[in-house]
Protein backbone atom coordinates (compact mmCIF):
# COMPACT_ATOMS: atom_id res chain seq x y z
CA UNK A 1 0.00 0.00 0.00
CA UNK A 2 1.51 3.45 -0.98
CA UNK A 3 1.80 6.08 1.70
CA UNK A 4 1.37 9.92 2.18
CA UNK A 5 3.68 11.66 4.56
CA UNK A 6 3.56 15.15 6.20
CA UNK A 7 4.20 17.08 9.44
CA UNK A 8 2.10 18.48 12.00
CA UNK A 9 2.10 20.51 14.61
CA UNK A 10 0.24 19.83 18.52
CA UNK A 11 0.20 22.72 20.99
CA UNK A 12 1.07 20.89 24.19
CA UNK A 13 1.94 22.99 27.54
CA UNK A 14 2.64 25.92 25.03
CA UNK A 15 5.34 23.81 23.48
CA UNK A 16 5.03 23.01 20.01
CA UNK A 17 5.28 19.31 19.08
CA UNK A 18 6.18 18.20 15.82
CA UNK A 19 4.34 14.91 14.60
CA UNK A 20 5.30 12.97 11.71
CA UNK A 21 2.48 11.19 10.34
CA UNK A 22 2.57 8.64 7.84
CA UNK A 23 -1.19 7.26 6.36
CA UNK A 24 -2.07 5.27 3.50
CA UNK A 25 -2.74 7.07 0.39
CA UNK A 26 -5.78 4.98 -0.42
CA UNK A 27 -8.62 7.23 0.72
CA UNK A 28 -10.44 5.25 3.75
CA UNK A 29 -11.11 4.87 7.47
CA UNK A 30 -7.70 3.35 8.94
CA UNK A 31 -6.50 1.91 12.79
CA UNK A 32 -4.05 5.18 14.42
CA UNK A 33 -1.08 4.24 16.06
CA UNK A 34 0.54 6.59 18.96
CA UNK A 35 4.13 5.46 17.52
CA UNK A 36 6.70 6.54 19.65
CA UNK A 37 10.84 6.98 18.99
CA UNK A 38 13.83 5.95 20.81
CA UNK A 39 15.84 8.53 22.54
CA UNK A 40 17.47 9.90 19.29
CA UNK A 41 13.59 11.02 18.28
CA UNK A 42 12.56 11.00 14.22
CA UNK A 43 15.48 10.21 12.03
CA UNK A 44 15.70 8.28 9.52
CA UNK A 45 15.18 4.62 10.85
CA UNK A 46 12.42 5.31 13.14
CA UNK A 47 10.80 7.12 9.85
CA UNK A 48 11.59 3.92 8.25
CA UNK A 49 9.92 1.84 11.10
CA UNK A 50 7.09 3.80 10.88
CA UNK A 51 6.40 4.00 7.00
CA UNK A 52 6.90 0.43 6.67
CA UNK A 53 3.72 -0.03 9.38
CA UNK A 54 1.60 2.80 7.53
CA UNK A 55 2.39 0.58 4.33
CA UNK A 56 -0.08 -2.07 6.28
CA UNK A 57 -2.73 0.21 6.45
CA UNK A 58 -2.46 2.33 9.71
CA UNK A 59 -2.26 6.14 10.32
CA UNK A 60 0.70 6.67 11.96
CA UNK A 61 1.46 9.64 14.47
CA UNK A 62 4.41 9.92 15.93
CA UNK A 63 5.81 12.65 17.91
CA UNK A 64 8.93 14.07 18.77
CA UNK A 65 9.23 12.80 22.30
CA UNK A 66 12.10 15.78 23.27
CA UNK A 67 9.88 18.72 22.07
CA UNK A 68 10.39 20.93 25.07
CA UNK A 69 14.01 20.61 25.30
CA UNK A 70 15.17 20.10 21.44
CA UNK A 71 14.17 21.78 18.31
CA UNK A 72 11.77 21.25 16.32
CA UNK A 73 12.80 18.61 13.86
CA UNK A 74 16.04 17.80 16.06
CA UNK A 75 17.39 14.41 15.35
CA UNK A 76 19.72 13.19 17.84
CA UNK A 77 22.79 11.07 16.48
CA UNK A 78 23.14 7.64 16.89
CA UNK A 79 26.55 7.82 18.59
CA UNK A 80 28.41 8.31 22.35
CA UNK A 81 27.55 12.21 22.36
CA UNK A 82 24.42 11.39 21.17
CA UNK A 83 23.21 8.79 23.73
CA UNK A 84 24.55 11.13 26.67
CA UNK A 85 22.42 13.96 24.60
CA UNK A 86 19.16 11.78 24.72
CA UNK A 87 19.31 10.34 28.09
CA UNK A 88 19.88 13.94 29.47
CA UNK A 89 16.54 14.80 27.37
CA UNK A 90 14.88 11.71 29.04
CA UNK A 91 16.06 12.61 32.48
CA UNK A 92 14.88 16.03 32.24
CA UNK A 93 11.21 15.60 30.90
CA UNK A 94 8.59 14.72 33.49
CA UNK A 95 6.56 11.76 33.72
CA UNK A 96 3.34 14.20 33.48
CA UNK A 97 4.61 15.41 30.06
CA UNK A 98 4.94 12.38 28.48
CA UNK A 99 1.59 11.79 29.44
CA UNK A 100 0.11 15.14 28.66
CA UNK A 101 1.71 14.21 24.90
CA UNK A 102 0.69 10.84 24.91
CA UNK A 103 -3.01 12.23 25.14
CA UNK A 104 -2.27 15.02 22.83
CA UNK A 105 -1.84 12.44 20.08
CA UNK A 106 -4.50 10.29 20.55
CA UNK A 107 -7.22 13.15 20.76
CA UNK A 108 -5.07 14.16 16.99
CA UNK A 109 -5.97 10.77 16.02
CA UNK A 110 -9.82 11.24 16.85
CA UNK A 111 -10.27 13.80 15.29
CA UNK A 112 -8.13 12.80 11.71
CA UNK A 113 -10.79 12.02 9.21
CA UNK A 114 -8.93 9.05 7.93
CA UNK A 115 -8.57 7.42 11.00
CA UNK A 116 -11.80 4.94 12.71
CA UNK A 117 -12.44 7.16 15.91
CA UNK A 118 -12.72 3.28 18.08
CA UNK A 119 -9.07 1.96 16.20
CA UNK A 120 -6.15 3.16 18.30
CA UNK A 121 -3.38 1.54 19.04
CA UNK A 122 0.47 2.32 19.95
CA UNK A 123 4.00 0.70 19.23
CA UNK A 124 6.87 2.08 20.40
CA UNK A 125 10.83 1.33 20.88
CA UNK A 126 13.04 1.51 23.83
CA UNK A 127 12.43 4.27 26.01
CA UNK A 128 9.40 4.81 23.29
CA UNK A 129 8.47 0.81 24.21
CA UNK A 130 7.80 2.12 28.32
CA UNK A 131 5.77 5.29 26.75
CA UNK A 132 3.17 2.69 24.36
CA UNK A 133 3.33 0.74 27.77
CA UNK A 134 1.54 3.63 29.81
CA UNK A 135 -0.33 5.10 26.96
CA UNK A 136 -2.16 2.08 27.41
CA UNK A 137 -3.23 2.95 30.53
CA UNK A 138 -5.70 5.62 28.24
CA UNK A 139 -9.21 3.79 27.92
CA UNK A 140 -8.29 4.98 23.73
CA UNK A 141 -5.88 1.88 23.50
CA UNK A 142 -6.94 -1.29 21.99
CA UNK A 143 -3.50 -2.61 20.88
CA UNK A 144 -0.33 -1.91 22.41
CA UNK A 145 3.11 -3.08 21.36
CA UNK A 146 6.27 -2.45 22.85
CA UNK A 147 9.37 -3.46 21.26
CA UNK A 148 12.62 -3.78 24.12
CA UNK A 149 10.51 -0.86 26.35
CA UNK A 150 13.30 0.27 28.79
CA UNK A 151 12.72 1.08 32.74
CA UNK A 152 9.62 -0.32 33.06
CA UNK A 153 10.01 -2.66 36.22
CA UNK A 154 12.66 0.17 37.92
CA UNK A 155 10.48 3.15 36.82
CA UNK A 156 13.70 4.64 34.77
CA UNK A 157 11.76 6.81 32.02
CA UNK A 158 11.91 10.71 33.46
CA UNK A 159 12.21 13.15 36.83
CA UNK A 160 11.38 11.05 39.13
CA UNK A 161 10.44 7.80 39.19
CA UNK A 162 7.57 6.31 37.01
CA UNK A 163 4.51 4.67 38.86
CA UNK A 164 3.94 2.71 35.27
CA UNK A 165 4.45 -0.95 37.08
CA UNK A 166 1.87 -0.48 39.57
CA UNK A 167 -0.51 0.23 37.00
CA UNK A 168 -0.54 -2.50 34.91
CA UNK A 169 -4.34 -3.18 36.16
CA UNK A 170 -5.56 0.07 34.21
CA UNK A 171 -4.81 -1.92 31.05
CA UNK A 172 -7.56 -2.71 28.67
CA UNK A 173 -5.87 -3.03 25.52
CA UNK A 174 -4.07 -6.13 24.39
CA UNK A 175 -0.49 -6.20 24.68
CA UNK A 176 2.82 -7.61 22.59
CA UNK A 177 5.57 -7.59 24.29
CA UNK A 178 8.66 -7.57 21.98
CA UNK A 179 12.31 -8.43 23.73
CA UNK A 180 15.78 -9.45 22.92
CA UNK A 181 17.69 -12.53 25.42
CA UNK A 182 20.60 -10.79 24.62
CA UNK A 183 19.69 -7.39 25.66
CA UNK A 184 21.80 -6.00 28.70
CA UNK A 185 18.91 -3.03 29.32
CA UNK A 186 15.91 -5.22 29.72
CA UNK A 187 17.59 -8.85 31.89
CA UNK A 188 15.60 -11.57 32.05
CA UNK A 189 14.58 -10.67 35.57
CA UNK A 190 12.51 -7.26 34.33
CA UNK A 191 11.39 -9.61 31.54
CA UNK A 192 9.64 -11.73 34.43
CA UNK A 193 8.69 -9.06 36.33
CA UNK A 194 6.81 -7.62 33.17
CA UNK A 195 5.13 -10.88 32.00
CA UNK A 196 4.20 -11.48 36.02
CA UNK A 197 2.68 -8.25 36.25
CA UNK A 198 0.57 -8.70 33.31
CA UNK A 199 -0.36 -12.09 34.41
CA UNK A 200 -1.45 -10.91 37.92
CA UNK A 201 -3.68 -8.50 36.14
CA UNK A 202 -5.22 -10.52 33.82
CA UNK A 203 -4.41 -8.02 30.94
CA UNK A 204 -4.33 -9.84 27.34
CA UNK A 205 -1.08 -10.14 26.15
CA UNK A 206 1.81 -11.80 24.07
CA UNK A 207 5.58 -11.82 24.62
CA UNK A 208 8.10 -12.60 21.65
CA UNK A 209 11.45 -13.34 22.44
CA UNK A 210 14.79 -12.83 19.90
CA UNK A 211 18.33 -13.96 20.26
CA UNK A 212 19.37 -10.47 19.35
CA UNK A 213 20.84 -7.29 21.27
CA UNK A 214 18.39 -4.42 22.12
CA UNK A 215 17.52 -1.94 19.39
CA UNK A 216 17.98 -4.57 17.26
CA UNK A 217 15.13 -3.52 14.57
CA UNK A 218 17.21 -0.32 14.25
CA UNK A 219 19.01 -0.52 10.65
CA UNK A 220 21.40 1.89 10.69
CA UNK A 221 23.19 0.24 14.14
CA UNK A 222 25.69 -2.82 14.37
CA UNK A 223 23.14 -4.15 16.53
CA UNK A 224 20.65 -4.59 13.82
CA UNK A 225 19.22 -8.30 13.43
CA UNK A 226 17.14 -8.08 9.82
CA UNK A 227 15.85 -11.98 10.50
CA UNK A 228 14.82 -11.13 13.49
CA UNK A 229 13.44 -7.52 12.95
CA UNK A 230 11.38 -9.58 9.75
CA UNK A 231 10.26 -12.42 12.17
CA UNK A 232 9.06 -9.42 14.57
CA UNK A 233 6.64 -7.55 12.03
CA UNK A 234 5.38 -11.19 10.89
CA UNK A 235 3.69 -10.98 14.53
CA UNK A 236 3.56 -7.20 15.10
CA UNK A 237 1.44 -7.24 12.15
CA UNK A 238 -1.24 -10.23 12.31
CA UNK A 239 -1.13 -9.10 15.68
CA UNK A 240 -2.54 -5.71 15.29
CA UNK A 241 -4.43 -6.35 12.32
CA UNK A 242 -6.54 -9.08 14.31
CA UNK A 243 -7.44 -6.46 17.53
CA UNK A 244 -8.41 -3.73 14.81
CA UNK A 245 -10.05 -6.42 12.33
CA UNK A 246 -13.94 -5.79 12.47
Amino acid sequence: MQITKRNVELRVDDSLMRVYVASPKTPGLYPGIVFYSDIYQLGEPIIRLANYLAGYGYVVAAPEIFHRLEPIGQVIEPNDLGRMRGNDDARRTTIAHYDDDCRAVIEFLKTESAVSPSKIGTLGFCIGGHLAFRAAFNSEIKACVCCYPTGIPSGKLGQGVADTIHRVSEIKAEMLMVFGTLDPHIPDSDRQTIIKALENANVSHKVLLYEAEHTFMRDDGYRYDSAATTSAWAEIIPFLEGIFAN
